[in-house]
């Protein structure tokens, strides 16, 4: 079984018991140094190997790398969407995840890495459940996470040595909540028959200006790193980004709300309703306050509001893998759906782009970095292509 799949009405207690943890196990996510490494000690602004550096949560560290779709297969490869298989009932996370596998999920397909030859090395630094707070230097505020310093103080380390021309930040959803808002509104699909966007979109509106500032502050904390390393603010570009809506709005789901398919073969326990409000209320309201910073501050806004359209879990412009349609970029879902039950990976991987979505938030960020380091830019996918079909438009 994936997930909430194969749960009846009767069951209401042991849905509450699966779906308990889904707070804790899907904050958004990224910590060590990837793709090559920090380079040679001797490198300084202007010299040495040139470097592209991510920060922030999930949505830029990687999570979710291990899947190319979803499939009710629940051994083997899981019809080949499972990146981790080793063999028979064997799974290695390492594989996708390295070091960080149960914990950052810096994937190998993180958007970072799969940008493409934009600087000499990648160095993804994000973790997987950060918050602003993991991001700020300790000096001003910071706290350590999942055994590791602070980002900005890591940041430090490798402006050293390297010629550093691209920060990449994502943040802010944490600190928002927004795992315990997919908590609380599956619950209320599964269990309470009621919406959740009207308690939920009060709890927004209460936390947003504080979410911002902290925003705005890690961009200040990056800078003031850049600053001490010797770097002049025009000798490399900050993008700051939002958010992609890993589910369709209701008219665009596969599954009816009216039974259980949502839950049992989708993974995506939703109500048309409280769908709407994510996808055209709540990821905007995001992305617009985040442009807002990225305006505030200075640097360059990257959208992601529409990186998935069509491709989110049960939208009827995808389809999950089966025998018949394998896993494909062109084809199936770029999102994780959500398995509370821990049969296929860790629940903290559930709604995040997935190894194709990764691909195509790479492809994104190389398209934003191609332009000028001023303005702001949404990035959209082109129906029936892959990553390659990505495209930019100006910033709502």
């Amino acid at each position: 079984m994936i997930g909430f799949r194969n749960v009846s009405k009767a069951r209401a207690g042991s849905r509450v018991r699966r779906l308990a943890g889904a707070g804790t196990v899907l904050p958004l996510a990224v910590g060590a140094l990837m793709a090559g490494g920090a380079g040679p000690s001797a490198a300084s602004p202007g010299h040495g190997p040139t470097a592209v550096v991510s920060m922030g949560d999930s949505y830029i560290s990687g999570e979710a790398g291990r899947w190319k779709g979803n499939s009710l297969t629940n051994s083997g490869s899981r019809l080949g969407t499972d990146r981790a298989w080793v063999s028979d009932s064997t799974y290695d996370p390492g594989k996708v995840y390295g070091t960080t596998a149960g914990g950052c999920h810096r994937s190998d397909s993180a958007e970072v890495r799969s940008a493409g030859p934009i600087a000499d090395v990648a160095v993804n630094l994000a973790c997987s459940g950060a918050t602003s707070q993991n991001v700020f230097r300790a000096s001003n505020g910071g706290v350590a996470f999942k055994g590791e310093a602070p980002q900005a103080d890591r940041l430090a380390a490798v402006a050293a040595s390297n010629d550093v021309k691209i920060i990449a930040l994502s943040i802010g959803g944490n600190d928002l909540g927004f795992a315990d808002i997919i908590k609380s509104c599956a619950y209320d699909f599964i269990i309470w028959n009621s919406y959740c966007h009207d308690d939920q979109q009060y709890g927004v509106d209460q936390k947003i200006d504080q979410v911002m500032a902290n925003v705005g502050k890690s961009v200040d904390e990056v800078r003031a790193v850049m600053r001490a390393a010797g770097y002049a603010d025009a000798s490399y570009r900050i993008v700051l980004q939002s958010y992609p809506s890993p589910i369709p709005r209701g008219a665009e789901n596969r599954y009816t709300q009216s039974d259980w398919s949502r839950l049992n073969t989708g993974g995506c326990p939703f109500w048309n309703r409280d769908s709407d409000w994510a996808r055209d209320s709540l990821v905007p309201q995001i992305a617009n306050r985040v442009k807002g910073v990225a305006a505030a501050k200075g640097v360059q806004f990257l959208d992601l509001r529409d990186m998935l359209q069509g491709r989110e879990v049960c939208a009827k412009a995808s389809r999950l893998v089966t025998t018949a349609a394998p896993a494909s970029a062109k084809t199936s879902e770029w999102a994780r759906w959500i398995d509370s039950s821990e049969t296929q990976g860790l629940v903290q991987e559930s709604m995040h782009p997935n190894h194709f979505g990764q691909l195509a938030a790479g492809r994104c960020l190389a398209l934003a970095v191609a332009q000028p380091a001023s303005g702001g830019y949404g990035c959209k996918n082109t129906a029936g292509a892959d990553q390659t079909g990505m495209y930019l438009v100006p910033a709502p």
